[in-house]
């Protein structure tokens, strides 16, 4: 694959997360069984922090494991906060708000294992609350995903044991480490989202965030068809025939492919927090020539179980979620990705490309501003103290400006065309 296909694979990974965060938001809202569960969930949570609030110690998060965190009614408010700015860009642009999650909490003071930890959780909550697995269970491909989840939990124990090892040996290595992660992946993503914008803004076209996808798809298949035909290809043993209803006798591909494509979603999710949906779909559909209709039935079991053996076997036990602050989150998050998915109907594509980009761009000046720091007290380089700290504050002031503006921008464009949402028409 080329660079580019690279970039379109991570994209389009990117997109079909977002469509399964908006599925999740729609059946937890849409439900009242649901919307009481959350309302029960996250109730007592306010209600214990303005009463203990002036009782808890002063510290979010600690080198020992189990260590209490500092909760009060701000802190909870500060997340649902974060939770609906990554709501917001997760149903406007169609991808990226979950990149946000992880910079924003540590921009705050959030430990970095904590912010992984507790981002873990609050998607895997979400699947629990919001999957209506029953609908999708003629899609599900049980070899496909006995073999992928074999793989994700070996996956998840290697990467959340890389956060743990990191953090037991100091703990300042293990925040550069997560930045260090998201500063390489959301610079090469937000550059090639900024050249995509710039290239349709010279064309004058008004391609969106999910227009488009299947030209994307095709790009991307198109440079992968060679990859596909040599897995599928390959007899060693045991093999797992799929897609039988869509092709006659199906398709084989061998399961310690499907297996390690499971690694390398468990690891990815367990290091960074975001959910194992993430690269799933693009693997499954142009990696191992799954069919769409298999990889959605699928990917949902396998977002469950990720997530789930990932924040419970690598975090929860260890005490590095902040639970109080994954519900706030939750909370933010199904408001804010109904707002967005809305207001879609209404703005135009061109704009949502641009913020796409500036937003995935925001979040990589917010880790790249913070390594300074990082590397000075790992004594890697010599920087005077006021130097990291203005650039740390660079960083903060310019992610959080980008991602207000653009929160703003999305509830501005709701609440102006109100009217046209509650037509059910779409403003040309």
């Amino acid at each position: 694959m080329t660079i580019r296909q690279v970039y379109r694979l991570f994209e389009s990974a990117a997109q079909a997360h977002a469509r399964w965060e908006c599925e999740m938001a729609s059946n937890i809202l849409g439900c009242r069984k649901r919307r009481w569960l959350l309302a029960l969930t996250v109730l007592p949570i306010l209600l214990v922090s303005v009463a203990q609030a002036a009782d808890l110690p002063a510290m979010l998060g600690g080198k020992e494991a189990y260590a209490p965190s500092f909760y009060t009614p701000t802190i909870f408010g500060a997340s649902i906060l974060v939770g609906l700015c990554a709501g917001l860009i997760t149903g406007c642009i169609g991808a990226g708000g979950g990149f946000i999650i992880t910079p924003a909490l540590m921009s705050v003071g959030v430990k970095g294992i904590l912010a992984v930890g507790t981002d873990l959780f609050h998607i895997f909550a979400k699947a629990i609350m919001g999957t209506a697995v029953h609908k999708k269970l003629g899609n599900v491909s049980l070899k496909l995903a006995i073999a992928f989840l074999v793989g994700s939990a070996v996956g998840s124990t290697v990467g959340g044991s890389i956060n743990r090892k990191l953090y037991e040996s100091n703990p300042v290595l293990s925040d550069t480490f997560i930045n260090v992660v998201y500063v390489v992946l959301l610079g090469f993503l937000g550059a090639y989202a900024l050249f995509d914008f710039i290239k349709l803004r010279k064309a004058g076209g008004e391609v969106g965030a999910h227009h488009g996808e299947s030209e994307h798809g095709r790009q991307i298949a198109g440079g992968g068809k060679g990859m596909v035909a040599t897995l599928q290809g390959l007899r060693i043993p045991p093999l797992i025939t799929f897609d039988q209803d869509l092709v006659p006798g199906g398709k084989r591909i061998p399961a310690v492919f499907v297996a390690i494509a499971g690694g390398i979603v468990g690891v990815a999710a367990s290091i960074m927090g975001v959910g194992g949906g993430f690269l799933t779909f693009p693997i499954f559909v142009y990696v191992l020539g799954v069919s769409s209709f298999t990889t959605v039935g699928t990917d949902i079991l396998q977002i469950i179980f990720t997530a789930g053996w990932a924040c419970i076997s690598q975090y929860a036990v260890y005490g590095f979620i902040f639970y109080t602050l994954a519900m706030g989150m939750l909370l933010g998050s199904l408001l804010g990705i109904q707002v967005g998915a809305l207001t879609t109907k209404v703005v135009k594509g061109i704009h949502i490309r641009g913020f796409y980009a500036l937003t995935i761009l925001a979040g990589f000046i917010n880790r790249f501003f913070a390594l300074p720091a990082k590397l000075n007290e790992m004594k890697i380089i010599s920087v005077s103290k006021g130097v990291t700290d203005v650039f740390d504050k660079i960083g903060f002031v310019v992610f959080f400006a980008i991602v207000g503006v653009f929160a703003l921008w999305v509830i501005k464009e709701f609440v102006a065309n109100m009217s046209i949402l509650r037509g059910g028409a779409k403003r040309t």
